[in-house]
């Protein structure tokens, strides 16, 4: 809670309105809800117009909740009359514990309920990018000191996704975003240097690749991709004596499926760990080769395949790795959510298991 309080002060997590998000104006039609939802919508309206429903949300594990400004904004673009629904909502950011209710909307069935699908939907994604990322960022100050987690997930998704992955992956705690579009909802710019696509423009020519990017990028921090030739402790020295201070850092991107050169140079260090990819042998070989050349300035991040699970491994080995870019591993959907009738007027009425789980912390969402 302590993160969760510290971000409130400071004003970082707010409440996006309706004119944050692009909504797709099907969802008024019931396209992209369950057709189950849709003949209960239509028989309510016909039999049951005057009855009053309590539907509340949960989900099964703890996790950072993200989507709620999200939710309430699509029950007020969608919901019909939807100034006569009352909502309860927790909000983007709160920690939270296996069945809690993050979500409870009472109102006629008919005017919300074909909506039950898509907040589920909403919900389950975000939620679970935002723990994703807050597990990885959690990982990465194992040693004491918050490295930067750099979100580079564009090419484990459909593109539609970044705007609404970005915004959770920066409730879970990342703000250094690959793309545009992944910091739409919260206003900043997408970051990046130089992918293998520029080397190879230069014939796998790294010191003038990046001699380039420098030159048309003058106001970045230089940092050069140093795994193109599959040896980067040699490619990050020779860009390190051409620029010297004005070198930044080297990323390390290495292929899974490769071993670097510097363990064919040197057997003898070859061990009982998988040499292939990136790995803690190779980045400690590289902090010790920039070391002795007094580059000690020049920070290593390090990606390709990370976890909170290996961050946790490489930051209790206190490998020296600065920034850590993680892509695949945060868009993982692994927490579903759950949407209830539990009350009607009022009464319970709810299938059997499930019961009105009232929550203090839920806030009322007042109408425009």
């Amino acid at each position: 809670m302590k993160k969760e309080i510290e971000l409130k002060m400071r004003g970082e997590i707010k409440r996006l309105t309706n004119k944050t998000f692009k909504f797709d104006e099907r969802v008024r039609e019931g396209w992209f809800s369950a057709v189950y939802f849709l003949k209960t919508k239509a028989i309510a309206e016909k039999y049951k117009r005057d009855e009053l429903v309590t539907m509340q949300f949960f989900q099964k594990t703890h996790a950072v909740l993200c989507g709620t400004d999200e939710v309430i904004a699509l029950i007020k673009t969608f919901a019909a009359n939807p100034e006569e629904l009352e909502i309860h909502s927790l909000e983007d950011g709160n920690k939270i514990e296996p069945f809690e209710t993050v979500l409870t909307i009472t109102g006629p069935y008919q005017n919300f309920g074909f909506l039950e699908g898509i907040i589920d939907g909403i919900f389950a994604r975000r939620t679970s990018v935002a723990t994703n990322v807050y597990n990885v960022v959690k990982a990465a100050r194992k040693s004491g000191i918050q490295k930067p987690v750099i979100f580079m997930g564009d090419r484990d998704d459909h593109f539609t996704q970044q705007a609404g992955d970005g915004y959770a992956a920066y409730i879970g705690g990342s703000k250094a975003q690959a793309t545009h579009a992944m910091h739409e909802w919260w206003g900043k710019k997408g970051i990046g240097t130089m992918p293998h696509a520029l080397i190879q423009l230069f014939n796998g020519d790294l010191v003038a690749a990046t001699r380039a990017y420098q030159e048309t990028f003058p106001e970045d921090d230089l940092m050069a991709l140093v795994d193109y030739n599959n040896d980067v402790i040699t490619d990050s020295l020779k860009v390190a004596r051409v620029f010297k201070d004005e070198l930044k850092g080297v990323r390390i991107d290495t292929s899974n499926s490769m071993v670097d050169q510097f363990f064919c140079r040197n057997p003898e260090v070859m061990g009982s760990f998988d040499p292939r990819g990136v790995n803690p042998a190779l980045i400690f070989a590289l902090r010790d080769a920039l070391d002795l050349e007094g580059f000690q300035h020049v920070k290593i991040l390090a990606s390709g395949g990370f976890t909170a699970e290996r961050i946790e491994e490489y930051e209790s080995q206190q490998v020296p790795v600065d920034m850590y870019g993680v892509g695949s591993s945060l868009l993982k959907i692994h927490i579903g959510f759950t949407g209830d009738n539990v009350k009607i007027n009022g009464e319970h009425e709810a299938k059997s298991g499930r019961r009105y789980r009232p929550n203090p912390r839920l806030e009322y969402i007042e109408h425009e």
